[in-house]
């Protein structure tokens, strides 16, 4: 019996879209980046490391990955930079042609290494010459696999780094060079546009996709896969499947439950497993409205205009303003004291971020964290219509 997990597999997608970033057809704007959004914990950043990057590397393509949400309280551009260090240090000609750059000779670097810290933004060594470095040495089209991209743009540095990898690859991708790819993923369609809908941003005009979740082929092979005590009719976990938001952890959670009940017997097997699914995903959602009931009146009237009005939300505009008003009245509060002036609406944004509710760029754009928020204030009737 091995340890290591099985995993469901997608290869046949993955090749599929790595022929679509590594092959730009006349006309497309692939080349300046492709972006992919998908719901949170459906399967996404899995298909990235496990189905994605090998297809890419098959086909010859050097693949540099960062994960801006594997540590959400690292600084996203300096893990942007680190990732692409990283890559760097794997090859000894790129790093000799790096420190030649700098001015280190044959002599020096026998005695010396070269000091990564000079390869970053504002560093000795820009992005884009480091990864043209990388190219030229390799010979190879690089795609850079950015996920949960939208973090990027959270931090000053970050969105330096989308720019500085904007230049690299109007550099790589002309004649003189083997190409660069930027691959962005992100968990909210709306935070993930904001990289690439205006002209002011690095990814201005790249295509958004959204990635197909994870389909009835996946529930088949769980089903076989699972090894529980009793069968489980892919037929029935199929509809529960959908049901609990294609969300693949919900199944192996459910799973685990089973596997520690040692009173579970094949005929109510079946059934306790599609209860524990529907009770689990129910106490995920629990969890998130006894934080949403707990807000103050003005904190909850912020977040049901925002979800309301999104992607047009202006938080501190007059029009916004009233709004804010018009939700605490119907909440029950009297009309002499539903107010919401810009310092009220500023200190309840703050809250909302540090209870994980509210997302907020760099350039103080908001939004709602996650989409199931929204889909839960739209249940439990608190949304706010324009």
């Amino acid at each position: 019996m091995t340890n290591t997990p099985s995993l469901f597999h997608r290869p046949a997608l993955a090749i599929r879209l790595a022929n679509q970033v590594l092959v730009v057809s006349a006309g497309s704007a692939a080349s300046s980046g492709v972006f992919l959004a998908a719901p949170r914990r459906t399967g996404k950043s899995t298909f990235i490391r496990e189905d994605l990057r090998p297809a890419l590397l098959a086909q010859g393509a050097v693949v540099v990955y960062a994960d801006l949400w594997a540590n959400p309280t690292a600084e996203p551009g300096s893990v942007i930079v680190n990732a692409i260090r990283a890559a760097l240090a794997s090859n000894e000609g790129v790093m000799l042609r790096l420190a030649k750059s700098v001015g280190m000779d044959k002599l020096q670097l026998g005695a010396m290494s070269f000091d990564m810290d000079r390869i970053g933004l504002g560093s000795d060594v820009s992005l884009s010459e480091a990864l043209v470095a990388l190219s030229d040495e390799t010979g190879k089209v690089i795609v850079l696999v950015i996920d949960e991209a939208q973090h990027a743009i959270t931090s000053e540095a970050g969105i330096a780094a989308l720019f500085a990898l904007k230049a690299a690859r109007d550099e790589l991708n002309s004649s003189s060079h083997h190409g660069l790819r930027v691959v962005c993923t992100g968990s909210n369609r709306d935070k993930l546009a904001m990289l690439r809908n205006s002209k002011d941003q690095a990814f201005f005009g790249a295509p958004m996709v959204n990635f197909p979740v994870l389909g009835r082929e996946y529930i088949d092979w769980f089903c076989e896969k699972v090894n529980l005590p009793f069968a489980l009719d892919p037929e029935q976990i199929w509809p529960i499947f959908i049901e609990a938001g294609h969300r693949p952890e919900l199944l192996g959670a459910a799973a685990d439950l089973i596997r520690f009940d040692f009173e579970v017997d094949a005929e109510t097997g079946p059934q306790l497993f599609i209860s524990h699914v529907r009770h689990l995903a129910a106490e995920m959602n629990q969890v998130l409205l006894s934080v949403i009931h707990s807000l103050t009146p003005i904190q909850s009237a912020v977040l049901r205009v925002m979800a309301a009005c999104e992607p047009e939300y202006a938080p501190f505009e007059a029009a916004t303003l009233e709004k804010y008003r018009q939700a605490l009245m119907r909440a029950g509060i009297p009309e002499a004291e539903a107010k919401a002036d810009i310092p009220g609406v500023q200190q309840a944004l703050i809250a909302l971020q540090d209870k994980k509710l509210v997302w907020r760029a760099a350039r103080g754009v908001y939004a709602v964290e996650e989409k199931n928020i929204v889909d839960l204030l739209k249940a439990e009737g608190l949304i706010e219509q324009n």
